[in-house]
């Protein structure tokens, strides 16, 4: 759906003073004290502020293009190539947290590292795969739950291995 403007039409920009600006929707139109006009953006992506000017009026610029930009930052954000500083955060899926507790286990000697291997990798990896952490609910927990004693595990030992295998 396209963005409505209000204030950034095109007759409030004709009609600005020299000096004055107006900005919507991340987007500033300054009216220059040679009568010309400059388009910029301001907006937030990733937690990043980007600050652009885009052109200037006279260049044959407009409204539109100032659009298109903001919709070509948040397309490169969502597809991981912003170049933006290191430290983006990353959604952490279930496989990889898994492999990390494991090392972690290892390094820290943890107990009953074999059997808390195998119930990860028989079980709990396989069903949540790459789900990330942050989106596992208690919801998803109890399908797992239930899935497992649909294989044929009785209920304690469901419960026994959750304990386990995501406890140190």
């Amino acid at each position: 759906m396209a963005t409505m403007f209000q204030r950034l039409t095109r007759p409030n920009m004709r009609q600005l003073a020299p000096g004055d600006t107006i900005t919507e929707h991340g987007i500033t139109f300054e009216r220059l004290p040679t009568g010309d006009g400059v388009f910029a953006v301001n907006i937030m992506v990733d937690g990043q502020r980007i600050h652009r000017v885009i052109g200037r009026e006279s260049d044959g610029t407009t409204r539109t293009q100032a659009e298109e930009f903001i919709e070509k930052a948040r397309r490169d954000a969502r597809e991981g190539r912003l170049h933006l500083p290191k430290g983006r955060k990353i959604a952490l899926g279930f496989r990889e947290a898994a492999t990390r507790y494991l090392q972690r286990l290892g390094e820290e000697g943890g107990k009953d590292l074999v059997m808390k291997r195998r119930r990860l990798n028989l079980h709990l990896v396989p069903f949540f795969s790459d789900m990330p952490l942050s989106q596992l609910s208690t919801f998803d927990i109890e399908r797992y739950k239930k899935s497992r004693v649909g294989e044929g595990a009785k209920v304690g030992t469901v419960h026994r291995s959750q304990l386990k295998g995501l406890s140190k």
